[in-house]
């Protein structure tokens, strides 16, 4: 495999402190992507690197309906809507990057959910499927074919960024050693399954 190749990209999904260890929406052991992460970095002439970006108050937020509580499902005008604990709030310690994270390597930053009304799951489209993050136009202007993913968390946010990434036209792989889930109620095999129905390669390791 020829990561350097014009036409392949490394995706690095939000690796940010509210999903490591500490944080507001810790997924276990979300630090361990970092190593593994810093070393596909420098396999690759393309990076991208995502952010979770929320307004405070936002309405994925559990807090932001009165009774509800983290984890649980309501309906919000774009579908079902899973609500979390309030994270990755614009400009607070949660939102940073890990501070091992070596960011150097990465051509373009792509923040989501900054949009109070509608979360965002994928690195490409935000949760009402129609929003655009602009990452598919920067891969396209750079006629990249293949991305690679890796980040936080499996089953959220990499698998809808790697479903969306073959929905689009891209070639699509999940390096799972450098990913860690949240598992919540099975959702990790459920996701893991989509992913190898659509197309998606699911790959331990590449190095």
């Amino acid at each position: 495999m020829k990561f350097k190749e014009s036409d392949s990209c490394l995706l690095v999904i939000d690796v940010q402190l509210d999903f490591c260890p500490g944080g507001a929406l810790s997924v276990d052991q979300g630090d361990h992507v970092v190593e593994p992460i810093n070393k596909l970095m420098k396999c690759f002439s393309n990076v991208v690197l995502t952010q979770d970006w929320h307004p405070e108050s936002h309405s994925s937020f559990a807090s932001s309906h009165q009774g509800s509580k983290p984890f649980s499902e309501i309906q919000l005008p774009y579908g079902s809507q899973t609500l979390w604990p309030d994270h990755c709030i614009q400009n607070s310690r949660g939102a940073e990057f890990h501070p091992e994270l070596n960011t150097a390597y990465a051509q373009s930053i792509i923040r989501k959910g900054f949009r109070h009304e509608v979360d965002s799951y994928s690195a490409f489209f935000e949760n009402d499927g129609q929003t655009v993050t602009g990452l598919q136009g920067w891969l396209s202007s750079k006629q990249i074919k293949n991305v690679y993913l890796a980040g936080l968390a499996t089953d959220f946010c990499v698998a809808y960024s790697a479903l969306d990434a073959v929905r689009l036209g891209f070639d699509a792989t999940v390096i799972l050693s450098a990913c860690r889930a949240i598992d919540l109620e099975g959702s990790l095999d459920r996701q893991l399954t989509n992913m190898q129905h659509a197309g998606v390669t699911l790959l331990e390791k590449i190095l």
